[in-house]
């Protein structure tokens, strides 16, 4: 099972220039499981070719936020009249109406569910609910839930190799852990942590964590994968990286870049 990441970033721009090199862009949430699953949209989705989009045939929705969708109606438009079969989207059902009411709606974008016809659209929908695993050629996509502004959720994605939790947008959550604390073969544990510790307040109102909050979130983990970092705001990465490691340097963090994969084999 290949993870590989497309966009890990709490915004866009790029890392500053080194030595006359340009730095690695940063994309906001979207990750590629292997080549036909997409793990939420966001602008990381830009980067793959045409060829590569029309392999995904599913995408599971994190929450409605525009940094982990963006990417979804272009990503359809390019590709679906060149598929075989639709998209489908997999997402909380209130995920799906913010979808239908607010991106497909025919005023921002067309609805693909009826494009080009009801009984063959390029797109489907399909509701997740936490807990109910969704199996998809080997590998099962379990939604947890996460505590956000908007109706959320993280995944457990496994296979017979191992497996990875990706927390999605979230604040502390006692569901999350006893989950979590309970995977016998979790590989790799993909949590967010958005703000600098000066924003604290920032982050609990935005519901994202900082790096003091993640220390101790941390402390109630009982099992021992790699541990990843994403969705730093790329005005204060530098920052919040010191602080990250300041503040959870003892359980190794390793923060995500655009380009890096994560391997269960």
């Amino acid at each position: 099972m290949r993870f590989q990441i497309l966009g890990c970033s709490g915004g866009l721009g790029g890392s500053p220039r080194t030595a006359g090199q340009a730095g690695k862009p940063f994309r906001t949430s979207s990750f590629l499981l292997d080549q036909d699953i997409l793990i939420d949209a966001g602008t990381g989705v830009e980067d793959l070719p045409v060829d590569e989009l029309r392999r995904i045939d599913h995408v599971f929705i994190s929450h409605s936020h525009l940094d982990h969708i963006c990417a979804l109606p272009l990503m359809l438009d390019t590709v679906g009249s060149s598929r075989e079969r639709p998209v489908t989207v997999h997402a909380l059902p209130e995920t799906i109406h913010a979808l239908k009411a607010h991106i497909f709606n025919w005023v921002i974008w067309p609805d693909f569910t009826e494009i080009p016809h009801f009984d063959h659209p390029w797109m489907v929908y399909s509701p997740l609910q936490v807990d109910n695993p969704v199996t998809i050629g080997g590998r099962t996509i379990r939604p947890i839930g996460a505590n956000h502004t908007v109706p959320a959720l993280g995944f457990h994605i496994s296979c017979e190799q191992g497996s990875l939790v990706y927390s999605g947008d979230t604040l502390p959550n006692d569901a999350f852990w006893r989950t979590v604390n309970g995977i016998a073969d979790l590989r790799y544990l993909i949590l967010e942590t958005a703000f600098a510790n000066r924003e604290r307040d920032l982050a609990v109102t935005a519901k994202h964590l900082h790096p003091i909050q993640l220390a101790e979130e941390l402390n109630r983990m009982r099992v021992d994968p790699q541990l990843c970092i994403t969705h730093l705001k790329p005005s204060d990465r530098e920052q919040i990286a010191r602080e990250i490691e300041a503040w959870a340097g003892r359980f190794q963090p390793r923060i995500l870049q655009t380009g890096d994969v994560l391997d269960i084999d």
